[in-house]
């Protein structure tokens, strides 16, 4: 897998793994590893909120 960055951004990965001792293969791993921990939450979070306003929109229309 090849992974393009704009300048700016591959010169603050290239800072940021500095900062932190660790590659910039290192800091990305770490990024996608983030995102694939939060990302089934906050779907699962989202898909109950659309359901529950979809449930409950009439009572939700009265209270405005």
């Amino acid at each position: 897998m090849k992974l393009r960055l704009r300048d700016d951004r591959m010169e603050a990965l290239q800072q940021r793994a500095e900062l932190e001792g660790i590659s910039m293969r290192a800091v990305i791993l770490r990024a996608v590893d983030a995102y694939l921990a939060r990302t089934p939450h906050e779907a699962l979070v989202c898909r109950a909120a659309k359901e529950q306003t979809a449930k409950w929109n009439g009572l939700l229309e009265r209270l405005k």
